[in-house]
């Protein structure tokens, strides 16, 4: 459960590990081949990823699956929130 927790803040914080982690690897790795500008979202989420899953082997807590799902659930929490809030608010009232 921690395993799936970390993951879930580690695909939370992936926008924020756009410019201080995923900067640096894409502008080391541009020296190989080149590196589009929209894939430093996905750069950092692999970065944020490989850091759960290295924290999540360390505690030895989780499994694969959870710290997969909970990396998908954090990265894409906000507009899973958004959609149920959307569906929550159309409802009419039961009374």
């Amino acid at each position: 459960m921690l395993g799936f927790l970390i993951a879930m803040l580690a695909g939370f914080l992936t926008p924020q590990l756009e410019g201080p982690v995923a900067g640096p690897i894409a502008k080391a790795l541009g020296g190989y081949f080149a590196v589009e500008p929209n894939e430093t979202r996905l750069i950092a989420f692999m970065a944020a990823l490989l850091a759960a899953a290295v924290c999540a082997a360390l505690l030895d807590s989780g499994t694969v699956f959870g710290v997969i799902l909970g990396a998908i659930l954090g990265y894409f929490g906000t507009r899973i929130y958004t959609v149920f809030k959307k569906i929550i608010e159309g409802r009419p009232n039961a009374d």
